[in-house]
């Protein structure tokens, strides 16, 4: 697969991405990502046969010497004129980078084309490099620090200037470098003005760069010790843009770090580990419904109407506090995990606590309270008490006979006390089960309204807040998705880390015998 093909497959992916978690996201990720996607997308139509390499650094670094000794030329503002400059510098070794130029805002009377007969055999290894002569990033002109915002994600190979008396300058570390993290391959820092440095102290001063690279969390950045004014490291440097220059990914280099950074920063707001499950997180918070609802003492009514054959149950109002407790709790557990803006958006998407009880309202009215007895309930009484009643008026015949107030002959008094115990027996009988009968009726009618009134409840849960949960944790995957795919797939190799740069230049012997002894210089190219 083309670094082009790769590029627009991954800026898609970040593009999807930030589509999906654009409004849960703050306004700075959110910019800084559609900054990436809308950088690369232009970079990329405007093809990758051009390397942008652009010089940054603060007031006095000596980047404009720089600029003209690597251009050989004498163009880019220096001295006295310089701070007053917010625009870019351009120089390009071919004239079809005016459309390069344009986007990325370079003055047309601020560019100029570097012509073949300045350039040796070696120099036209150069070409398709166009080198940016920035503003100073801390001017106290504020203009210039916007231009070097606006330029600095356009270019393909930042190479930071720095010098020996401001190279740990916090606004550089704080303000820029820090922010570099993840574009190490497309970024260069030139120690400055290195002549002005006693050899003994150099190799010191260069570790101390490197280490405050390293704390920046930039690591394997190459650091080169140059000289504007002596040229010294100049070659290297030269060296370095034609190897950049002959590599067709250097473009791709650069977006893949824009890619990269864009896409950790949304990570950082889409973390991947959101442990959250429905089923669990209804079950925690259906028994606090139950007793919003009084589900289990309405339950209760009911059989005992049942048994009773009497009484007309009825669901109270959800108690609000209750319900607004049960929302709370749900938004605390399963936005746990989440970032500021997806718990506020997900608080959004689920039901607020009045209609959340509304809802727990209408279902509790779903559920049949159904307090009647058992269908042939009163029959069964009618003809158990005949039975009894029978019964009765057997044992007072069959006493009358016995007593002899009736004079019935044998066996008719054994006759009449039998007929008396049989009808008592099944009136009894009768009775007895007709009572279980409504008792059972009356369990089954109190767990009938127990499950169904936690089965509308469950439903409240999962429809208000439980389907709405779930689609936003399947937008904040899918977030999470494909930004990681856009950090995942193959990027472009290292742009400057295949060069084997110098730690140390080796200076001409200085003829004040004091040299050493001097602080650092603060001299100005």
């Amino acid at each position: 697969m083309t670094d082009d093909t790769t590029l627009r497959a991954r800026t898609e992916d970040l593009a999807e991405a930030l589509a999906v978690a654009g409004p849960r996201l703050d306004d700075a990720t959110r910019a800084r990502v559609q900054q990436a996607v809308d950088g690369v997308r232009e970079r990329l139509a405007l093809g990758v046969d051009h390397t942008v390499v652009a010089l940054a650094g603060g007031t006095g670094s000596g980047k404009s010497s720089l600029f003209n000794k690597i251009a050989r030329l004498g163009f880019a503002d220096v001295g006295v004129k310089r701070p007053t400059t917010a625009r870019v510098t351009a120089c390009s070794w071919d004239d079809g980078a005016e459309a390069l130029l344009d986007w990325v805002g370079v003055d047309r009377e601020r560019r100029i084309v570097q012509a073949d007969e300045l350039e040796d055999e070696q120099g036209q290894a150069l070409g398709g490099l166009v080198l940016l002569d920035l503003p100073d990033h801390d001017s106290v002109e504020p203009r210039h620090r916007e231009v070097v915002d606006r330029v600095l994600p356009l270019v393909d190979l930042l190479v930071w200037v720095v010098d020996p008396q401001k190279y740990a300058d916090h606004a550089l570390h704080s303000g820029y470098l820090r922010e570099s993290v993840g574009m190490e391959a497309s970024m260069l820092v030139l120690l400055n003005q290195v002549d002005t440095v006693p050899p003994a102290r150099r190799e010191e001063l260069l570790a101390d760069l490197g280490r405050l690279l390293e704390d920046d969390g930039l690591r394997g950045v190459p650091v080169v010790p140059v000289s504007a004014r002596t040229g010294q490291g100049v070659a290297q440097v030269r060296e370095i843009l034609e190897k950049a220059c002959a590599r067709r990914s250097v473009a791709a280099g650069r977006a893949a770090g824009e890619l990269d950074a864009a896409a950790q920063t949304l990570l950082a707001q889409t973390p991947a580990e959101i442990p959250w499950q429905l089923g669990p997180a209804v079950e925690r918070e259906l028994p606090a419904l139950v007793d919003a609802t009084g589900l289990d003492a309405v339950a209760g009514q009911v059989g005992a109407a049942v048994r009773n054959g009497y009484g007309k149950p009825e669901f109270p109002v959800a108690d609000r506090d209750a319900v607004t407790l049960v929302r709370a709790r749900w938004l605390t557990r399963a936005g746990a995990s989440l970032r500021p803006g997806w718990q506020r958006a997900l608080a959004e998407a689920v039901d607020g606590a009045d209609p959340l009880r509304a809802q727990v309202t209408a279902a509790t009215q779903t559920v049949d309270l159904d307090a009647r007895g058992p269908a042939r309930s009163r029959l069964v009484k009618r003809i158990a008490a005949g039975a009894l009643g029978l019964a009765a008026a057997a044992a007072v015949v069959a006493l009358l006979v016995t007593t002899g107030v009736v004079d019935a002959a044998s066996p008719w008094p054994a006759v009449a006390w039998g007929a008396a115990a049989a009808l008592a027996v099944v009136g009894a009988g009768l009775w007895a089960g007709a009572l279980a009968a409504r008792r059972s009726l009356a369990r089954r009618r109190e767990d009938e309204v127990r499950r169904a009134g936690r089965e509308a409840l469950s439903r409240v849960l999962v429809e208000g807040l439980g389907t709405p949960t779930q689609r936003l944790l399947a937008e904040h995957r899918r977030a999470h998705e494909l930004a990681q795919a856009a950090r995942d797939l193959p990027a472009a190799g290292p742009l400057t880390h295949a060069v084997r740069l110098p730690t140390t230049l080796t200076a001409p012997a200085s003829s004040t015998p004091a040299a050493e002894d001097r602080p650092l210089a603060a001299a100005r190219d």
